[in-house]
């Protein structure tokens, strides 16, 4: 091989290895900034998820005030909303229904809320309703779904405002729905407000037992309850429960 060549071939060496050093600054450059924009992403994406944690803070703290207003107005019933929404989740979860949202808390803890527009001779009359009251009183889903209608965070939790007081049979009210015509949500909420209804005390009797406030649910299955979900609250152990009425006592 002549001289000239091995010159030739030496530059062309000296040219690659040039090439080549560059392109590898250019890559470790391009793996910085990469680098650099993940960091600002997952900087962006904290801030983005504090916010929503802040955001979701508020939004529980306004619903806990507004469930409060409502127990404010009929103290003898203590802190049924929170027991009814503990009791709700924890047979919601037992039913396999996603509870990793708030709109199915939410609904559990509004589910009277239409009753601020009740007035108090019929929320507090101490005997019983005439056909009118009762009536009166029977508007406090409908009232309530529409509090609530124009709250955004409040989408889902409309179900159970509306319906909570629907039975399975189809003799609830307000729209006299019927079997999986009411939403599984208010379906869950109807058994654990009667499991709490029964097992709190009222100025006019004693608080049930939980066997006997379970054997009341069993009874009204296929009736006033899902038949489905009343065989589920029956597998919730009673030590669970129990938690969560001493917590919210």
């Amino acid at each position: 091989m002549m001289a000239d060549e091995l010159d030739q071939l030496r530059d062309e060496l000296a040219r690659l290895r040039a090439e080549l050093a560059q392109r590898e600054r250019e890559a470790q450059e391009r793996a910085r900034e990469l680098e650099r924009y993940a960091e600002q992403l997952r900087q962006a994406s904290e801030r983005e998820h504090q916010r929503a944690q802040e955001l979701r803070g508020s939004y529980e703290a306004t619903v806990r005030a507004l469930a409060d207003a409502v127990e404010a107005r009929d103290a003898y019933t203590g802190k049924h909303a929170e027991r009814v929404a503990a009791y709700g989740l924890a047979l919601a979860r037992a039913c396999g229904m996603p509870v990793d949202t708030p709109q199915i808390e939410f609904g559990f803890l509004l589910h009277d809320i239409g009753k601020v527009a009740i007035s108090d001779a019929i929320l507090h009359k101490p005997g019983t309703l005439t056909g009118a009251e009762l009536d009166v009183m029977r508007q406090h889903p409908v009232i309530g779904d529409e509090i609530v209608a124009g709250i955004d965070f409040l989408g889902e939790a409309r179900h159970v405002v509306r319906s909570h007081h629907e039975r399975w049979d189809g003799t609830g009210y307000p729209d006299r729905l019927a079997r999986e015509e009411i939403p599984l949500a208010a379906r869950v909420f109807a058994v654990a407000d009667t499991f709490d209804a029964l097992t709190s005390d009222r100025p006019y009797r004693a608080a049930a037992s939980f066997g006997a406030a379970r054997a009341v649910i069993a009874q009204g299955a296929g009736t006033q309850f899902d038949p489905d979900v009343a065989d589920v609250f029956a597998t919730i152990p009673d030590a669970t429960l129990e938690r969560i009425r001493c917590t919210l006592a």
